[in-house]
Protein backbone atom coordinates (compact mmCIF):
# COMPACT_ATOMS: atom_id res chain seq x y z
CA UNK A 1 0.00 0.00 0.00
CA UNK A 2 1.58 3.40 -0.85
CA UNK A 3 1.40 6.09 1.58
CA UNK A 4 -1.48 9.13 0.47
CA UNK A 5 -0.78 12.07 -0.28
CA UNK A 6 -2.81 15.27 1.75
CA UNK A 7 -5.33 16.43 -1.33
CA UNK A 8 -4.49 20.41 -1.85
CA UNK A 9 -6.93 23.23 -0.41
CA UNK A 10 -10.12 23.57 -3.39
CA UNK A 11 -9.27 27.25 -3.08
CA UNK A 12 -5.47 25.89 -5.00
CA UNK A 13 -7.31 24.21 -7.69
CA UNK A 14 -7.18 25.82 -10.81
CA UNK A 15 -10.84 26.20 -12.04
CA UNK A 16 -11.62 24.73 -15.32
CA UNK A 17 -13.51 27.72 -17.42
CA UNK A 18 -17.04 27.98 -18.68
CA UNK A 19 -17.98 27.76 -21.58
CA UNK A 20 -18.97 31.24 -22.96
CA UNK A 21 -22.67 32.18 -23.39
CA UNK A 22 -23.63 31.99 -27.36
CA UNK A 23 -26.85 32.75 -29.01
CA UNK A 24 -27.27 28.91 -30.20
CA UNK A 25 -28.39 28.49 -34.37
CA UNK A 26 -27.29 30.67 -36.98
CA UNK A 27 -28.36 34.44 -37.88
CA UNK A 28 -28.43 35.12 -41.52
CA UNK A 29 -28.62 38.88 -43.35
CA UNK A 30 -28.53 39.70 -46.92
CA UNK A 31 -25.60 42.62 -48.14
CA UNK A 32 -24.26 43.53 -51.28
CA UNK A 33 -20.92 42.35 -52.45
CA UNK A 34 -18.45 45.47 -53.54
CA UNK A 35 -19.15 43.71 -57.30
CA UNK A 36 -23.21 44.82 -56.81
CA UNK A 37 -24.27 40.93 -56.67
CA UNK A 38 -26.14 39.88 -53.44
CA UNK A 39 -24.99 37.27 -50.80
CA UNK A 40 -25.82 35.68 -47.63
CA UNK A 41 -23.64 36.73 -44.72
CA UNK A 42 -23.84 34.13 -41.83
CA UNK A 43 -23.30 34.23 -37.43
CA UNK A 44 -22.88 30.66 -36.14
CA UNK A 45 -23.94 30.55 -32.38
CA UNK A 46 -22.80 34.20 -32.41
CA UNK A 47 -22.26 35.56 -29.10
CA UNK A 48 -25.04 36.57 -26.29
CA UNK A 49 -24.77 40.22 -24.62
CA UNK A 50 -21.97 41.18 -26.85
CA UNK A 51 -22.49 43.53 -29.71
CA UNK A 52 -21.12 42.08 -33.20
CA UNK A 53 -20.97 44.98 -36.02
CA UNK A 54 -21.64 43.03 -39.83
CA UNK A 55 -17.89 42.95 -40.99
CA UNK A 56 -19.66 43.29 -44.57
CA UNK A 57 -21.29 46.35 -43.76
CA UNK A 58 -19.25 47.92 -41.41
CA UNK A 59 -18.03 50.86 -43.33
CA UNK A 60 -20.85 53.20 -43.70
CA UNK A 61 -18.65 55.11 -46.24
CA UNK A 62 -18.01 51.99 -48.50
CA UNK A 63 -20.86 49.86 -48.15
CA UNK A 64 -25.01 49.71 -47.40
CA UNK A 65 -26.43 47.89 -45.14
CA UNK A 66 -27.51 44.48 -44.39
CA UNK A 67 -31.25 43.61 -44.84
CA UNK A 68 -33.40 40.60 -44.40
CA UNK A 69 -32.41 39.47 -41.45
CA UNK A 70 -33.35 35.81 -40.11
CA UNK A 71 -32.69 34.68 -36.79
CA UNK A 72 -32.80 31.24 -36.86
CA UNK A 73 -31.04 30.97 -33.19
CA UNK A 74 -32.76 30.01 -30.06
CA UNK A 75 -32.28 33.88 -28.43
CA UNK A 76 -33.82 36.79 -29.25
CA UNK A 77 -31.76 39.56 -31.29
CA UNK A 78 -32.04 43.23 -31.46
CA UNK A 79 -30.72 44.44 -34.78
CA UNK A 80 -29.31 47.98 -35.14
CA UNK A 81 -29.17 50.14 -38.35
CA UNK A 82 -25.64 51.61 -37.22
CA UNK A 83 -22.42 49.80 -36.23
CA UNK A 84 -21.04 49.45 -32.42
CA UNK A 85 -25.22 48.70 -31.63
CA UNK A 86 -26.06 52.49 -32.08
CA UNK A 87 -29.14 54.01 -34.05
CA UNK A 88 -32.34 52.66 -34.74
CA UNK A 89 -33.39 49.49 -33.69
CA UNK A 90 -35.46 46.34 -33.74
CA UNK A 91 -35.96 43.26 -32.23
CA UNK A 92 -36.55 39.93 -33.44
CA UNK A 93 -38.01 36.92 -31.39
CA UNK A 94 -36.28 33.40 -32.01
CA UNK A 95 -37.08 32.15 -35.60
CA UNK A 96 -38.41 35.38 -36.94
CA UNK A 97 -37.03 37.06 -40.34
CA UNK A 98 -37.34 40.94 -41.42
CA UNK A 99 -38.15 42.43 -44.13
CA UNK A 100 -35.58 43.70 -47.02
CA UNK A 101 -36.99 47.11 -45.56
CA UNK A 102 -35.02 46.12 -42.69
CA UNK A 103 -31.29 48.03 -42.45
CA UNK A 104 -28.73 47.10 -40.19
CA UNK A 105 -25.32 46.93 -39.43
CA UNK A 106 -24.64 45.48 -35.69
CA UNK A 107 -26.66 42.82 -33.75
CA UNK A 108 -27.28 42.26 -29.94
CA UNK A 109 -28.52 38.87 -28.72
CA UNK A 110 -30.19 38.57 -25.90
Amino acid sequence: MLPSAPLPSPSLCPRLPTSAHAANGEFRYTFARVDGKTATGKLIDPPSKECVTLPEVADEDASAPAYSPDNRTKSTVVVFADEDCEGNYYTLKPGAKGSERLKLRSVLFS
